[in-house]
């Protein structure tokens, strides 16, 4: 071994899918996690009827996108590359040299990257280039949403309340909004009651490690509207989506972006203000 070098974690387009080693499998059967990469999704949310073999996680690499990828090592490294693609959750990039032969290991966040992110993986896996490793390190912050759960939900998923089904609003939030990229799961959180009033209360949360948002079963009462759930699990979702910013050395978990995305909510302005007109009540239930 000559060298070794980690990178720690700090709609697929038209072809051929091919399974990391395996066989050839129809796009529009899985919910999209880049352009050049879907994963098997979690049965509790999307039940499929394919026999698959066991193991998880599973994900189909588009081919063409991989030997890409290829070529451009090749091309830096003047020698064969042997090209892996991962769906690791810790460690995003890592690469060897044995008999002449380099082999890399790349998250497949990388494989539908643009050409400048992609380069500066070349620079970094072949030349251990610094400023490459600062452009690649935030590619991955940027997107950490593709990233799987680093836990597995243990506990039961509960999408179906007493008067609103969680996973039929999300799943229409994700077709209108995220064009069906967003393979968190959810639930309704744990019904528990407080021993006296509430002074605050947080209606829905997001958990990167476990990729579950939760809504507060509060929410699941006739007189609570469809739209106003709606509203929480969008805001939910974003985080998933958009990764919280570091700015005047404090971290932000509602950045501009953020805010500005969330604007784009149909119902926004209707939401807030039914949740000022009735955020009492919910603290009294």
């Amino acid at each position: 071994m000559a060298g070794q070098m980690a990178f720690p974690f700090a709609q697929p387009p038209p072809g051929r899918l091919m399974r990391a080693g395996g066989k050839s499998a129809a796009s529009s059967l899985w919910p999209r996690v880049s352009r050049a990469v879907v994963r098997v999704p979690d049965p509790r949310h999307h039940p499929i009827d394919i026999d698959l073999p066991a193991g998880q996680p599973q994900i189909f690499v588009h081919e063409g996108a991989r030997q890409a990828l290829i070529r451009r090592l090749e091309l830096a490294q003047k020698r064969p590359v042997l090209l892996s693609v991962t769906d690791n959750f810790r460690q995003m990039i890592s690469s060897s040299l044995r008999e002449g032969i380099l082999q890399a290991r790349v998250h497949h966040m990388f494989l539908d990257a643009p050409a400048v992110v992609q380069e500066a993986l070349v620079r970094y896996v072949v030349n251990q280039d610094r400023a490459a490793s600062l452009v690649v390190g935030q590619y991955i912050d940027e997107n950490g949403h593709r990233i799987r759960a680093s836990r597995p939900v243990s506990t039961p998923l509960t999408t179906q309340g007493k008067t609103h089904d969680l996973l039929s609003l999300f799943q229409k939030l994700n077709h209108a909004y995220f064009n069906g990229a967003v393979d968190a799961l959810i639930t309704w959180g744990k019904r528990t009651r407080a021993r006296k009033a509430r002074r605050t209360i947080k209606l829905g949360s997001y958990s990167a490690i476990e990729r579950l948002i939760r809504i507060h079963p509060v929410l699941d009462l006739p007189w609570v509207p469809r739209y106003f759930i709606s509203y929480v699990i969008y805001h939910e979702m974003l985080h998933h989506v958009m990764p919280a910013s570091h700015g005047n050395g404090r971290r932000m978990l509602h950045p501009p972006q953020f805010l500005a995305r969330e604007r784009l909510f149909r119902d926004y302005e209707r939401a807030l203000a039914w949740e000022t007109a009735h955020v009492g009540r919910l603290l009294r239930t």
